[in-house]
């Protein structure tokens, strides 16, 4: 089944960045459209980023556009996404999900943007 582990989290000043790594194994990996979701404490999930199977295509929540970076090695199974000038806001859980179901999700990593 569809197995999915996010890791790369932790604390940063406002400003910093973060790498967040997804490796993905269950399935074929390069079959799929795969997305970054977070969660901040109290709220619902939020959508922020796509990228197409083949990584042609990205697409980028307007809130981190020019910030993240979504990417994948498919002959890796992995999944990317570059963090910069992290701010407060940007505290959440952070998720990767297949692009059409966010149920597929993985335990997530905390990302902690805070002076």
């Amino acid at each position: 089944q569809v197995q999915l582990v996010e890791s790369g989290g932790g604390l940063v000043q406002p400003g910093g960045s973060l790498r967040l790594s997804c490796a993905a194994s269950g399935f074929t990996f390069s079959s799929y459209g795969m997305s970054w979701v977070r969660q901040a404490p109290g709220k619902g999930l939020e959508w922020v980023s796509a990228i197409n199977n083949v990584g042609s295509d990205t697409y980028y929540a307007d809130s981190v556009k020019g910030r993240f970076t979504i990417s994948r090695d498919n002959a890796k199974n992995t999944l990317y996404l570059q963090m910069n000038n992290l701010k407060p806001e940007d505290t959440a859980v952070y998720y990767c999900a297949l692009r059409t179901n966010w149920g597929s999700r993985g335990q997530g990593t905390q990302v902690t943007v805070s002076s």
